[in-house]
């Protein structure tokens, strides 16, 4: 390869290309025009004397040789990175690419990144809210919050907390439905249900009841796909509601939500921390999920959440499909 390429950029491109399968979009994410990427790469085959992509017009995808010569860069790259910051003693740098789940951000994460910001100057933070499946490789995100049990098992999944849920309603709903204090109550009574993005179907209220889940569908009111649309819906008066506690703490505080059904909780439904199996995880990376875990510990101690690693009691099928809505 040629004097004029440094050959660790060089590699830190072609990781790139591979997880975006795009010279545009790699070539934007290092900072390079275009066709400064695309001739880079090329002297990076012509010194390695292999072909490393596969190009067709819509699509970049690495070789034999290429997916095994990624996957030695990765090490490579991360390595250098922790050594230059073990002997600089410089704090990590760069763009930081998480995707949250939304009411997570809010509650658990914007709080207290001020003083994470603040003690990594450096870093810059692009948060993505969403609840959607994404490719984080190919999508160039570096990890993902998200609540329900992990399904994709290409990632590694650390888990964060176990966030209790119950069964809420508005105490004008009650005066004129009645609180329902049996299971067998609930034939008398409205729903607002929560339909699943992954189905399209409504997802049932969930009970235990002597160790077993019993899933129930009163009579719908409403139907929606928000979160935030259904406590909203709720507080109206409009049906019983199910959601992890957390989110409903103003709401409980005054009084315009109140839990019904105690003796029969939901499962409580655990918040993970996903990254792919094949990447070394880089400096900035490392540090944002020991923050995120400290975070998350630190507000599990203060709501009386389930810690991540010691819940108690099942956790059944409606963490599960609610996974990615």
């Amino acid at each position: 390869m040629g004097r004029s390429v440094d050959r660790i950029d060089a590699m830190r491109l072609f990781t790139r290309v591979v997880e975006r399968r795009s010279f545009t979009l790699a070539a934007q994410d290092v900072g390079l025009p275009r066709s400064t990427a695309t001739e880079v790469i090329k002297q990076l085959e012509s010194h390695l004397g292999v072909r490393l992509l596969q190009r067709t017009t819509r699509h970049v995808s690495p070789t034999l040789d290429g997916d095994a010569y990624y996957r030695r860069c990765l090490r490579i790259i991360a390595d250098i990175e922790e050594a230059e910051a073990a002997f600089s003693g410089a704090k990590p740098s760069g763009m930081l690419h998480v995707d949250v789940h939304g009411t997570l951000a809010r509650h658990f994460v914007l709080p207290g990144l001020p003083r994470f910001l603040e003690q990594y100057p450096d870093l810059e933070l692009f948060i993505g809210e969403g609840d959607r499946l994404v490719d984080l490789v190919r999508e160039g995100v570096d990890c993902v919050l998200r609540v329900g049990e992990p399904q994709d098992s290409a990632m590694v999944a650390r888990r964060l907390a176990m966030l209790e849920e119950g069964t809420f309603a508005s105490p004008d709903y009650l005066r004129r439905h009645g609180e329902p204090r049996t299971l067998d109550d609930l034939d008398n009574q409205r729903m607002i249900g929560f339909v699943s993005s992954a189905t399209g179907n409504v997802i049932p209220l969930e009970f235990i009841v002597e160790g077993k889940v019993r899933n129930l569908t009163p009579r719908l009111a409403l139907s929606v796909t928000s979160a935030e649309t259904m406590v909203t819906a709720a507080t109206l008066g409009l049906g019983l509601i199910q959601v992890p506690r957390y989110h409903l703490a103003a709401a409980l505080a005054a009084g315009t939500l109140v839990e019904v059904l105690a003796d029969f909780r939901p499962s409580p439904t655990p918040v993970s921390l996903l990254y792919p199996h094949s990447r070394q995880l880089s400096p900035r990376v490392r540090v944002f999920i020991d923050w995120l875990i400290q975070e998350f510990t630190t507000h599990v101690a203060a709501a009386g959440f389930l810690p991540g690693r010691a819940a108690s009691g099942p956790v059944h099928g409606r963490a599960a499909r609610i996974a990615d809505d």
